[in-house]
């Protein structure tokens, strides 16, 4: 911990309330920020995950409503450019979930990236002392095909983990496809992603990019969740983690992924804000 750091609760509720006054402005004025990192313990992952905490509990007394978590940093090479040897996680909300079928407005986002990902729904709560794969897949109802459509509220992607874990782990929006699949018989590992922007291919992986196996990503996050005190629950949504490289979008843009075995899902952004779809 940095020396020139107050250590008192007082100072380190101070600053948490700063980090999430920073980030809160950024998403109303649609303008990023600078890095959060300097306003916080440095490293300190417990002081970043109090900012996520703040602000979704800011979401909430406003009316929104948590419908599940997202995995993040589950590819190894976006780890060691961070500097981690963990995944982190942020919270979904109901607001963040964009219908199908309708555009989605490109002015509610910063600089949004897409990333194609498996999305679980739990039939069960994950509360057992060990979580693990096989406890994931026998409290899983189904999974989908999934679009996170990442974004920082920070300028130019300049993050370290404690910017993208304070920022809700770098989350803006979400897609599910209308498929529901059982775990029964699926490969998950193997399951092989395609993404298209258009008609062009931009995004290609398989499910083994996510931590080896999206069970075991989801596993971490159960394991993690429960140990913060805020356990996985029956009817959650977690996406489980990247599959392929993320890719920017522009305005305009209509993606679509299928994931085999799994589904297929799409999504299509405004031209400009508020403004008409690009081509579906």
């Amino acid at each position: 911990m940095r020396a020139d750091i107050p250590t008192d609760t007082g100072s380190a509720s101070s600053a948490t309330a700063l980090a999430v006054a920073v980030l809160a402005a950024a998403r109303k004025a649609g303008r990023p920020c600078p890095p959060v990192r300097g306003l916080l313990p440095d490293g300190d992952l417990d002081a970043a995950y109090a900012v996520q905490s703040s602000w979704v509990a800011d979401q909430v007394a406003g009316g929104a409503r948590v419908v599940g978590r997202k995995v993040g940093l589950t590819n190894p090479a976006v780890q060691e450019q961070l500097g981690v040897e963990q995944p982190d996680f942020g919270v979904l909300l109901d607001s963040m979930e964009c219908p199908p079928g309708i555009p989605v407005d490109i002015g509610r986002t910063l600089q949004p990236k897409i990333e194609a990902e498996i999305a679980f729904v739990l039939g069960s709560d994950l509360t057992d002392t060990v979580i693990g794969p096989a406890e994931v897949a026998a409290a899983t109802a189904y999974v989908v095909a999934g679009l996170e459509i990442v974004d920082s509220r920070i300028a130019g992607w300049d993050i370290t983990i404690v910017d993208t874990v304070a920022d809700n782990a770098s989350s803006g929006l979400f897609a599910l496809g209308a498929d529901r699949q059982s775990l029964d018989g699926l490969d998950l590992p193997g399951c092989v992603m395609t993404m298209r922007r258009g008609g062009e291919v931009v995004s290609r992986g398989t499910g083994a990019a996510c931590l080896g196996d999206p069970l075991a990503a989801v596993a971490w996050l159960a394991t993690t969740a429960r140990d913060r005190g805020s356990p996985l629950r029956a009817g959650d949504i977690v996406l489980s983690g990247a599959l392929g490289p993320m890719v920017p979008v522009a305005p305009g843009d209509s993606f679509r992924a299928e994931i085999t075995g799994v589904g297929e899902v799409a999504a299509a952004f405004t031209g400009v804000p508020g403004g008409p779809g690009g081509p579906s």
